[in-house]
Formats: C-alpha cells, sequence, structure tokens
C-alpha cells in the first residue's frame, strides 16, 4: 500500500460484551480475508485468541488484523471494554484515526462507553456510531440515540465532534443499514460498515517524505523471530536498515530493522517497505518498550510518548512460603518470579513492579487486571503467594489522597433495600436513582476505590446472581478512616494432615467450608468461614476412635453439605490484611500470614 489516502485506522471501542470482537469477526469473513475452507470461518470470537479471553468473555489485549475491501486497506483495532484494561486502550488508540462506537441498542450508553469514547475523542479521533442488537425485543432505538447525544455533549472537546453518523447493526449475523429496518429478518450484509468507513473515517494525515517516525504501540514475541515492535508509520517509510532508538526518556541508542511485516487478516506477511500512515510489525529492535521512537538514524525526532493513567491498585506477590512450597510449580523462586514480572511489564503498560522484600508489590488499574495476572502466572506453572489488595495513593500538597470510582448497578427493584444498605456501610454517596426500560433499577455511586474490594461478591450474595456492576476511576479524594471489616472471622486447621468426612462434620457445624474430605491442610491454613466474627482453630483431620462396635469404614456414612470451591476472584476479595493466598498451577490456598498460633496472637497485640 504506496498511497496512505487508501488506508484506513480504526479502532472499536465499546462497553463490556456490546458486540464489538462480534462485529471485528463478521467484517473479516466477509471482506473474504478467509478462504471458505479456512477455520476461522467456523468460529466465533477470532480476536479473542486468548484462553482466559474465550473463558471471561472478555476482550483483555488489543489486537490488531487488516481488512481490504476495494482498493482500500483497513487496519482494525480491537480494544479491550473493561476499564481495568483502560492501559490497553489508551496505548492503541495513538495508531487509529477514527473509531466505531458500538452501543447496545437496548443497554444503551453504559460506563465503560462513557470511558472509551472520552479517551478517543480528547486524542480527536473521528467516531462512528453503531448501534448493535437491534433485533432485541427490548430495543429501544430512539432513546439509545438520545442518550447518545447527551454522553457526545458531554465529553466533545470541539463541535466537530458533535456531528457522527449512525448506523444499525446486528452484529451476529453480520448485517448492517444506514437506517432502521422494517424488517431485521431481511437480507442484508456489513457493506454499509465498510462504506462507513472508507467515507466516514480520514484517511491518516502523514508526511511521506522525510526521516522515519514511528511510535512503539505494542509488542508481541515469537520463538523464531524473537521481539516484534508495532506501530503506525508517522512520517517516511520502515525498510531494512540502521535506525535510532529514542527511548521514552530522551536517550538513543543505535538499532537495526532487519524484517518489515504488514497485517494481512489475524497474520503478518513480510513486506519490502512499510509506508507511511500504515500499521507495521518490526523486527531486530530488540531493545524497543512501548512508547519509545523508532527513527531516522541521521537525524531523530522523538514522537509525543504514550501517557498512561496511574494505578489504583496493588498487592504483594512473593514467593510461596508454606509448608507446601515447591510440590505443584515448576517456577517459585523470587528471581525466576521477578524475571516474569519483568517480562509482563514490556507489554502491559498500566502494570507497575517495585521490590518488597522477597517478593514484589504489583500496582494495576483494577481486581481484574490483577487477577488476570495471577491466572496467566499460574498457568505457566508459577508458584507464588498474594495479599490482600491496597489502594495505591497519591500525596498533593501535603494531602495524602486516594483514587474514587464512579460505581453504576443495575439490579431488581427488591433487591435495591440490600444493595443500599450494603453500600451505605462502605461510605458510598449515591448520586442518582431510575429505573430502565426493562424494569430494572440502575444505581450511581460515588464510592472510594478501597470500598470495591470484595463488593462484587457481597452482592452477588445478596442479590442471588443477579447484579450487574460496572465502575470507572474518578479522580481523588482525601484519604478517609478505615473502613470496618464486613467479614466473620475464619476456621483455620489445628495441624497438618488430610481432613476426614468425620472432623469436617464437625467443622461444617461452626460455618461454611471451603475444603473438602481427603484434603492436605497445614497448620494456620484457612479452610471455612466462622459464623461468629472471631478466628477459630478447629481440627479437621481428627478420625474416628475404633472400638468393637465401629470401624473406621463407618466414616462413610457421613453426610456433608458440598463445600464453597472459592474462585481466584473470590479468594483475593476474601482475604483480609493478616492474610494470604497461595496461588499455584493446581490450587489455591487461603492461610493466614503467621502459621503459628502464638505468633498470630503477638502480632495482633502489636496491631492493637
Amino acid at each position: 500500500m504506496n498511497d496512505a489516502s487508501k488506508i484506513r485506522n480504526i479502532a472499536i471501542i465499546a462497553h463490556v460484551d456490546h458486540g464489538k470482537t462480534t462485529l471485528v469477526d463478521g467484517l473479516l469473513k466477509q471482506s473474504k480475508t478467509f478462504r471458505d475452507n479456512q477455520a476461522e470461518m467456523d468460529q466465533h470470537l477470532i480476536m479473542d485468541s486468548g484462553d482466559q479471553e474465550h473463558e471471561r468473555g472478555i476482550t483483555i489485549t488489543a489486537k490488531q488484523t487488516s481488512i481490504y475491501h476495494g482498493d482500500y486497506k483497513i487496519n482494525i483495532i480491537d480494544t479491550p471494554g473493561h476499564a481495568d484494561f483502560s492501559g490497553e486502550v489508551e496505548r492503541t488508540l495513538n495508531m487509529a484515526d477514527g473509531v466505531l462506537l458500538i452501543v447496545d441498542a437496548q443497554e444503551g450508553p453504559m460506563p465503560q462507553t462513557k470511558f472509551v469514547l472520552g479517551k478517543a475523542l480528547e486524542v480527536g479521533l473521528k467516531p462512528v456510531v453503531i448501534i448493535n442488537k437491534i433485533d432485541k425485543p427490548a430495543r429501544r432505538i430512539a432513546e439509545v440515540e438520545d442518550e447518545l447525544g447527551d454522553l457526545f455533549l458531554e465529553l466533545a472537546t470541539d463541535d466537530s465532534q458533535l456531528h457522527y453518523p449512525v448506523y444499525y447493526a446486528i452484529g451476529r449475523e453480520g448485517k448492517a443499514w444506514t437506517h432502521v429496518p422494517d424488517n431485521t429478518a431481511e437480507h442484508a450484509d456489513l457493506t454499509p460498515i465498510f462504506d462507513a468507513i472508507i467515507n466516514d473515517i480520514p484517511a491518516p494525515t502523514v508526511p511521506a517524505e522525510g526521516g522515519l517516525q514511528l511510535l512503539v504501540t505494542a509488542l508481541q514475541y515469537d520463538s523464531f523471530l524473537g521481539k516484534y515492535a508495532i506501530g503506525r508509520i508517522a512520517r517516511g517509510q520502515a525498510k531494512r536498515g540502521s535506525v535510532a532508538l529514542i527511548k521514552r526518556d530522551g536517550s538513543i541508542v543505535s538499532s537495526k530493522i532487519e524484517k518489515v511485516f504488514g497485517y494481512r487478516g489475524l497474520s503478518r506477511e513480510e513486506v519490502e517497505t512499510g509506508q507511511a500512515g500504515d500499521i507495521v510489525a518490526l523486527v531486530g529492535v530488540s531493545d524497543a518498550h512501548i512508547g519509545d521512537t523508532i527513527a531516522d538514524k541521521d537525524a531523530p525526532e522523538a514522537l509525543p510518548t504514550i501517557e498512561i493513567e496511574a494505578p489504583t491498585l496493588s498487592m504483594y506477590l512473593g514467593p510461596n512460603t508454606s509448608p507446601m512450597k515447591g510440590k505443584e510449580g515448576e517456577f517459585n523462586t523470587s528471581r525466576q518470579i521477578g524475571d516474569r514480572l519483568k517480562k509482563e511489564l514490556e507489554t502491559n503498560v498500566s502494570l507497575r513492579v517495585e521490590e518488597n522484600g522477597i517478593g514484589f508489590t504489583v500496582s494495576g488499574r483494577g481486581e481484574l487486571h490483577l487477577s488476570v495476572l495471577i491466572e496467566a502466572m499460574r498457568r505457566e506453572g508459577y508458584e507464588f503467594e498474594v495479599g490482600r489488595p491496597q489502594v495505591v495513593t497519591i500525596t498533593e500538597d501535603g494531602v495524602v489522597k486516594e483514587p474514587v470510582e464512579e460505581l453504576y448497578i443495575e439490579v431488581g427493584p427488591e433487591f435495591v433495600g440490600a444493595v443500599s444498605q450494603e453500600l451505605g456501610a462502605r461510605r458510598a454517596e449515591m448520586r442518582g436513582q431510575e429505573q430502565t426500560g426493562s424494569g430494572t433499577t440502575r444505581l450511581d455511586y460515588l464510592l472510594p476505590t478501597r470500598a470495591l474490594i470484595g463488593l462484587r461478591n457481597t452482592l452477588l450474595t445478596a442479590t442471588k446472581g443477579t447484579v450487574i456492576m460496572n465502575s470507572l476511576p474518578h479522580g481523588y479524594q482525601p484519604l478517609g478512616p478505615k473502613l470496618a471489616q464486613n467479614r466473620n472471622g475464619v476456621l483455620i486447621a489445628f495441624e497438618a494432615g488430610t481432613t476426614t468426612p468425620y472432623a469436617l462434620q464437625t467443622a461444617e457445624a461452626r460455618g461454611e467450608l471451603y475444603v473438602g474430605a481427603g484434603t492436605t491442610v497445614y497448620a494456620g491454613m484457612i479452610i471455612g468461614l466462622n459464623r461468629r466474627g472471631e478466628d477459630m482453630e478447629i481440627n479437621v483431620c481428627k478420625a474416628k476412635h475404633l472400638t468393637n462396635m465401629r470401624s473406621s469404614s463407618s466414616d462413610g456414612v457421613v453426610q456433608l453439605t458440598p463445600f464453597t470451591d472459592l474462585s481466584l476472584e473470590q479468594c483475593i476479595d476474601f482475604i483480609e490484611d493478616d492474610e494470604l493466598l497461595e496461588v499455584t498451577p493446581k490450587s489455591l490456598r487461603l492461610r493466614k500470614k503467621y502459621l503459628d498460633a502464638n505468633e498470630r496472637k503477638r502480632h495482633q497485640k502489636d496491631v492493637l
């Protein structure tokens, strides 16, 4: 592609589950990017390639693909919709000239819609609105259009952004219209979206002449060629040869481009020259990091670097110190964990890592952001322990401030009282309440970020799993008083051994169990939640004494209530300041920080 006027660089932005990845799938398939017999033609959510993306049903990392429509090359960037991965959104918008904003025809603009659209308008990108899922029985297209108008009025940085085209689509079926169809079952395809991209999104305004300038926006690796430095060419051409690498701190080092790749569909293809305005992947610039500029070696000029919002939550992550350390994981030393976190820093721009004793303090944009990293390390064979999430405070004019979040909750009217009570206890400020068209109640709160820790699981229990929660960063406020502990005490294993049905039967009368029979435990390990406010040690390894009248085989008649198997997110929400979560490829174990009972009492006195 030698002509920048024939290139379109677009980012797809939306709230979680409004259908952006599904729409990209449709664009890929209808552009004939794949042969009819290729496996991708039968796949759904082609762009969500990671295991966790498929399992969670969300996009975690931004991805690039390219399609051709006539003489035009369209570079598409699929971005995450969750605010915890906003770093992915912030860095990838630098490569786009316009955005497709996808909005659900029933739900309308949601919290993340506001967040991602605000980011796009801040950098001056041209928006095209697509109201998706217009086949829903409860669709409310006219109201959604009005809500979008209000949102643009609130976020627009200049008057030109208030004039945006609107299209209507059923992404799942690969259909789109320029107007609301009388019958959504009628034949249609995505041609209106292709035309919108070409006609409504501007071509990149970049000079083809002059020395090379490319801002490194993403990094990828493979085992054959090593590191790929990915970005849009802001000036000149990218081709094999010596270049200058301008680091974020302004220092300049010599480097060399060995190969240049363009995108076609989901794959990369080697090209002789990358043209101005196009998105390319460069091999050979091994020292490149996100935010660096690759420039002409004779006249190196840096591009403005990528500014990422500061982290809001941190947690301790260090080598496993439990009696079961080294039994289930391949990588368990401090050095191995540190190397893995350094590798993560190269691509995860919102993450911060600091040494903390034998471990590390890892800071990110939210619980989900951190739990995705923990789960990824776990699956790679790492064994470690993590502490309770803590808010990351800042100091301004001598005042310590904590992050604040906007919280949006949608729940059935019968649960509004329970939700209000819980949020009142967490010092949340209600800012609004309204009834939705579907009969639910939408609540708008402002609360400290630390009040969100553990909130999701508490509300899921209180609303029988029906609550919908979304939060957005709102800024900072002076640090408030400590929040009251809402959780009861825990049941703690008294000694090491294997749990027995006989002992667990006694334990379950004390509270809710998190382990089943035949589980290996150690002293200080948390095996359940007490019904009372204090912690309780309990022997869960005790067996029946044998007599002439009974034998140990009669253990089999013990009827136990099925234990609660906590997920990773639930475990992170559960732990308090004096507790840890042991994470291995095979297990999640809750434990006290100090395993010895006497040591726990001594430290408790010190705190008091």
